[in-house]
């Protein structure tokens, strides 16, 4: 890694022994979208928050507005990527200039700060009043590599990890969490830089290239590729299957259901092969 990387403490032993049978040790994987049906959530959040500036905005600037569109704009700007960012990157979509502000601007104020806290406002909303789902295929999954010794971590940008995890009972699944308020404190930088994948196979003692990651974003899935993983699976339930076998998904599916864990071990394995 070069020392690109803050120093992480390790929990746990720094060699992962091979019990699963498998060629690789550790599991990092994305939250919304792969393991919590969330992704649709924050799509909603953003389109309330984005029409509702833009269309101030427009009163203002006595001028029509379009609206943010959750099939071109979410994927393309936001998806993926922290909450500051991903506000910075579709503002300059439309030519908007704001000041980043803190992160302590509250919900309304005209920041890009502010404006993701009206965000999280809103989603946090949504999920209090209508809850969390998550996804059978990805749960099962995680629970499978529990019993084959295989270690599972969380790393997302969000920063209601922790909340959501305890509403759907999920924490107990993941030796470690790496989710936006860990990333801030430690200094990471988000999707699409490598860090927070690695700093969740550190905290679990793996190696990244003992480590597949499991996202449904490009920018997550060019963070794996470019943190040396193993194995870098996209799961396209948003349409997106071409966008992430083109930033370097080694295996593209609908649903975790689709795939199983030799089969993963099998295409982690050939492609070790092929990058040795």
């Amino acid at each position: 890694m070069g020392g690109r990387y803050p120093a992480i403490p390790v929990r746990g032993p720094a060699q992962l022994g091979g019990q699963s049978g498998l060629h690789f040790d550790a599991a990092i994987f994305d939250m919304d979208g792969v393991v919590t049906d969330t992704a649709g959530v924050h799509a909603r959040a953003w389109k309330q928050m984005f029409d509702a500036f833009l269309e101030a905005r427009s009163k203002t600037e006595h001028g029509p507005h379009e609206e943010f569109d959750i099939g071109r704009d979410y994927l393309a700007y936001v998806d993926g990527r922290p909450r500051y960012d991903g506000v910075e990157s579709f503002l300059a979509s439309r030519g908007i200039r704001l000041p980043r502000g803190d992160p302590s601007d509250p919900p309304g104020f005209e920041s890009v700060c502010g404006l993701g806290n009206s965000k999280n406002a809103i989603f946090r909303r949504i999920i209090e009043r209508d809850g969390v789902r998550t996804f059978d295929s990805s749960v099962e999954m995680i629970r499978e590599m529990g019993r084959r010794s295989v270690r599972t971590a969380l790393a997302t940008s969000s920063y209601n990890a922790s909340e959501i995890l305890g509403r759907t009972g999920l924490a107990a699944l993941f030796r470690a969490v790496v989710d936006g308020a860990e990333s801030a404190r430690r200094g990471l930088r988000g999707k699409p830089d490598p860090d927070i994948f690695t700093a969740a196979a550190l905290d679990i003692g793996a190696r990244n290239d003992r480590s597949i990651v499991v996202e449904d974003a490009v920018p997550g899935v060019l963070a794996g590729v470019r943190g040396g993983f193993a194995l870098v699976v996209g799961i396209a339930r948003k349409g997106n299957a071409d966008e992430l076998r083109a930033s370097g998904a080694g295996l593209v599916v609908r649903d975790l259901s689709e795939t199983s864990l030799e089969h993963l071990s099998q295409l982690a394995q050939d492609r070790r092969t092929i990058t040795g």
